[in-house]
């Protein structure tokens, strides 16, 4: 476990290095937002489980922010633009720590619905304060497509397996990797969950669903960017609003 644990520092460190790069921080900025990145969620986690954290026990795992700090460093321009690598190794890091910190939660003997709550922490805490940091609206509250919920699903198969005895490496690989494929299918084609009525449109719902499903026709109207997160769609909509302003 402690090699996919070390994944899921490496795939949330360089998530930080690549948005450092694209908000011009220099290369201290960059290894501080890596380290917040890969080692937070696991240190809130730990802390709440009233034990050293792994990654102050283990000098290992300080070894992939470093590293991806100084290579994202040495990419230079080409890591100006990195935005689709940034969301993927975000959902990477995602389903990883949703599987590692739920495991470890269990182990060390939780309830079924605590290891999960445990699992999530795990999960989006690091990128949480990454995101903070780089003045950017968290993942988590942007409203922009689903975030927690794929890790919620990763952290509660996880622990359901491991309650009932069929949970091994091979079976955690396979969650994560659920994990990720949810996280960027929802990023690409803008899954939603609902949000609070006001500033959402219905047009057209009437007439092109039954009635049982115009609930889900609600859409948010094009609007601003709303950060590296926002779906690729979102962002495009908003670039014509942008130009109309500099006119």
């Amino acid at each position: 476990m402690l090699s996919l644990d070390l994944l899921g520092v490496l795939a949330f460190a360089v998530s930080g290095n690549l948005l450092a790069a694209r908000k011009n921080i220099d290369i201290m900025g960059s290894l501080v937002l890596g380290l917040c990145a890969g080692l937070g969620g696991g240190m809130m986690r730990d802390v709440i489980l009233g034990r050293v954290p792994n990654s102050l026990q283990e000098p290992i795992y300080l070894i992939p922010p470093v590293v991806t700090a100084l290579t994202v460093y040495l990419l230079g321009q080409r890591a100006l633009h990195a935005r689709v690598p940034i969301v993927a190794f975000d959902a990477l890091g995602l389903g990883v720590f949703a599987t590692t910190g739920t495991t470890i939660a269990m182990d060390a003997g939780l309830p079924f619905a605590s290891a999960i709550l445990l699992g999530v922490l795990t999960a989006v805490g690091g990128g949480m304060i990454r995101d903070v940091l780089a003045n950017e609206i968290p993942a988590v509250f942007n409203g922009s497509d689903l975030y927690i919920i794929p890790a919620i699903v990763g952290a509660g198969l996880t622990a359901l397996l491991w309650g009932i005895g069929w949970f091994e490496s091979w079976v955690a690989l396979v969650i994560a990797a659920l994990v990720f494929l949810v996280r960027m299918l929802a990023w690409h084609l803008e899954w939603r969950v609902p949000s609070p009525m006001r500033g959402w449109s219905y047009s057209g719902a009437r007439s092109v669903l039954p009635r049982r499903g115009r609930l889900f026709a609600f859409r948010r109207p094009s609007g601003r960017d709303r950060g590296v997160f926002a779906p690729r769609r979102s962002r495009k909509t908003a670039e014509p609003d942008k130009r109309d302003g500099e006119d």
